[in-house]
């Protein structure tokens, strides 16, 4: 593998990731999940409390997981395949956390973690695109 290039589309694929995640879960799809949150109270932290170092975190590792995937093992160097696999990883990984999470807490509805599979998925898309075109831009 190449780590140059893991790295490189990693980090740029996590810039992606903390725009896009703040373009879904900040605005597309904020007032949808706040109003299908569960009986948990104080879980959601206001914009004034976020804490951002965790969410940039958050971001590149998750970019940097789909890095490693698309070079490690699917050799992934193109935007559209990015995408196409980015979403179907990002599906399987968010299914498996939310309906996790659903089944031993309250911090979502049913309806909420399918709508938060639906919007980790459209995050993963994205990321996964980004990671796919640097991974193709890295080889010329």
């Amino acid at each position: 593998m190449n780590r140059k290039k893991f790295y490189i589309s990693g980090l740029v694929g996590g810039v992606a990731s903390f725009f896009g995640g703040y373009l879904i879960y900040g605005i597309l799809f904020a007032d949808v999940l706040a109003k299908n949150v569960g009986s948990a109270t104080g879980v959601s932290r206001t914009p004034e409390q976020m804490v951002w170092w965790s969410l940039i975190l958050g971001s590149v590792f998750m970019s940097l997981t789909l890095s490693y995937i698309f070079n490690k093992w699917s050799k992934v160097n193109k935007l559209f395949d990015g995408a196409s696999d980015g979403a179907f990883i990002s599906f399987l990984i968010a299914a498996g956390y939310d309906f996790t999470i659903y089944g031993n807490s309250n911090l979502y509805t049913l309806n909420g973690t399918l709508i938060d599979i639906a919007a980790a998925t459209l995050m993963g898309t994205i990321t996964g695109a980004v990671v796919g075109w640097m991974n193709g831009r890295l080889e010329k």
